[in-house]
């Protein structure tokens, strides 16, 4: 071998073993941040209902899973999930071919609408819901008031986002070139897609399915209010057994089974991923979305009736935050500069609205870097077994605050993060931070699908040319990439717009949101504050909405003004 040979291949060890260590530090920010801020609660307050001061007790276990209360809201928690996830799975695929593969005039907005239920309070689409399907609601005549038919609508309103935008994205990015050679071979466009298109989507649609289920499996707000008390998931009963009942051994126990549920269907989706995911070849910068066509008739038809269940509950939510008892005002809205009817809120709407803002734009930052970082690594595709073993481990781990009790993980932030050097009792960080746990496994889910599209050869290929990782990073997987990212970026700040659980338990009285405080304007009876409460929630939608639409129309911008632009992907 010459001498240049081997100065070759010295250079090419050492760049690959710098390359190594340099993923394994972008690896450690995202797994150091799981652990302190979502393990390590979690950890603590498990601890604390099963190791009292007396020693370990095991025998709630026992006690849990031998009464049949237990037995029947598990079995509910896990037949409402996956119910939910395949009728928002039927509605929303055709969505996503529609607002992804088609170009019609007004596309932004009506994507900006289908995004706006997904980050409503979930307490403000039970809210809705439960006005809508009342006996004297405009749907009243259904007789589905209280009922599980009721829940499963609500949730397949609130998911619906998630099917659009996340199947949707990796339908943008599918190679047209297949299904035209299967339509020329002869196939009609049923088996085309059925044989081509459908089998390349298998593995973003079975992602989405995962994220769907998880999160009705988690729902609370949308249980707590329109369960009634009759209709209970695990997340709703480590709720009551936690601050109603104060039974911490037995919402250790379902928080223990809730995180072996999650577990067991993340090692599901993972199988499913390496049985079915195909290497998906990016069309390049041009996007091929075409003018609707007649033969699209049906997905027309069933975008068309998705929309009308998206527009029905916001009307109502809209419609009553402008009654009052004496007619049609806006009094409810100038209301949210006060503290509402018996003092029931501590500061007043609009220094919430304020709190909301401020703490969305740091968690959405937060879970953008995390994210982002978390892909890198995933996008690596290892020869060494124990490395592709770890990878998919850290993989799977980061999608547990998904599927963990939002209620475990609030609780767990007071406990845990109450001594030096882990005190962010009195931080202004600990509300977005909480919000970021929530949303980074989003973030992951919208950008790791495009990264692991691209052709792995383009970065071989600029590492043969002498670039080091971030140089990879920035020249192939950033172009790539970015319309994903800003959309990760939109998904993770209108995640923090809307999340409920965790923020409520974290939030200082000077530094509550605007969900916090609509729900304690729900639990605190009077027209007033009922008002206030729904004035609030339209606020909210209305704020998420021009975000996303702001965010479409840039990403399509840096597209060149292309009406076929794919949006901000991702999202």
């Amino acid at each position: 071998m010459t001498g240049a040979a081997l100065v070759a291949r010295r250079a090419y060890r050492v760049g690959a073993a710098g390359r190594c260590v340099g993923l394994i530090a972008v690896a450690a920010v995202p797994a150091l941040t799981l652990g302190v801020f979502f393990c390590y609660p979690v950890a603590s307050i498990i601890g604390l209902g099963l190791h009292p001061a007396a020693g370990w007790d095991l025998g709630a276990f026992g006690s849990v899973l031998g009464r049949a209360r237990f037995l029947r809201i598990i079995v509910f928690t896990v037949a409402q999930a996956a119910a939910s996830a395949v009728l928002s799975l039927a509605l929303g695929i055709p969505g996503a071919f529609l607002l992804y593969r088609r170009d019609f005039r007004g596309r932004a907005v009506v994507r900006a609408l289908a995004t706006v239920p997904f980050v409503l309070p979930t307490v403000v689409v039970g809210l809705a819901f439960n006005t809508l399907f009342a006996p004297h609601g405009w749907l009243g005549s259904w007789g589905w008031g209280g009922s599980v038919a009721a829940i499963l609508a609500a949730h397949v309103f609130f998911n619906y986002t998630v099917v659009v935008r996340t199947v949707g994205a990796a339908w943008a990015h599918l190679d047209d070139r297949p299904v035209l050679a299967a339509r020329g071979l002869g196939a009609g466009p049923v088996r085309a897609f059925l044989t081509v298109t459908l089998p390349a989507l298998t593995p973003a649609i079975a992602s989405t399915a995962l994220m769907v289920f998880l999160f009705c499996a988690t729902s609370f707000g949308i249980i707590l209010v329109m369960g009634g008390g009759h209709w209970n998931t695990i997340e709703t009963e480590i709720y009551r057994q936690t601050a109603q009942v104060g039974d911490l051994a037995t919402a250790a126990v379902l928080s223990i089974l809730q995180i072996v549920l999650v577990a067991a269907v993340l090692v599901v989706a993972a199988w499913l991923r390496r049985r079915t995911e195909t290497a998906l070849r990016l069309r390049g910068a041009i996007d091929t979305v075409r003018r609707i066509r007649r033969a699209d008739l049906p997905a027309v038809v069933v975008t068309a009736a998705a929309m009308v269940l998206l527009i029905l509950p916001i009307a109502i939510l809209v419609t009553r935050s402008l009654t009052t008892p004496t007619g049609w005002s806006f009094s409810n809205y100038r209301n949210l500069a006060g503290v509402g009817e018996g003092n029931a809120l501590l500061i007043s709407g609009v220094a919430a609205l304020v709190n909301s803002l401020r703490s969305a734009l740091i968690a959405g930052g937060i879970a953008t870097a995390v994210g982002v970082m978390l892909s890198m690594v995933l996008t690596r595709r290892s020869r060494s077994r124990v490395a592709r073993r770890a990878t998919a481990a850290l993989d799977a781990v980061m999608m547990l605050p998904l599927g963990v009790s939002a209620v475990t993980v609030g609780f767990g932030f007071l406990i845990a993060l109450d001594k030096p050097p882990l005190d962010f009792r009195s931080s202004a960080l600990l509300v977005p931070i909480a919000q970021a746990m929530v949303a980074t496994p989003l973030v992951v889910r919208m950008v790791l699908p495009v990264l692991r599209a691209a052709d792995d050869r383009l970065r071989q290929a600029a590492a043969l040319l002498g670039a080091g990782p971030v140089r990879v990073w920035a020249s192939v997987d950033v172009p790539i990439a970015a319309r994903a990212l800003i959309g990760a970026f939109a998904f993770a700040l209108a995640t923090g717009f809307g999340e409920f659980g965790a923020t409520s338990f974290v939030a200082r009285p000077e530094t509550v949101t605007l969900p916090v405080v609509i729900g304690r304007l729900i639990s605190r009876p009077g027209p007033v504050n009922t008002g206030m409460a729904l004035a609030a929630g339209v606020i909210l939608a209305a704020a998420c909405g021009v975000v996303v639409l702001l965010v479409d129309l840039t990403a399509n911008r840096r597209g060149n003004g292309s009406a076929n632009g794919s949006g901000i992907g991702g999202f």
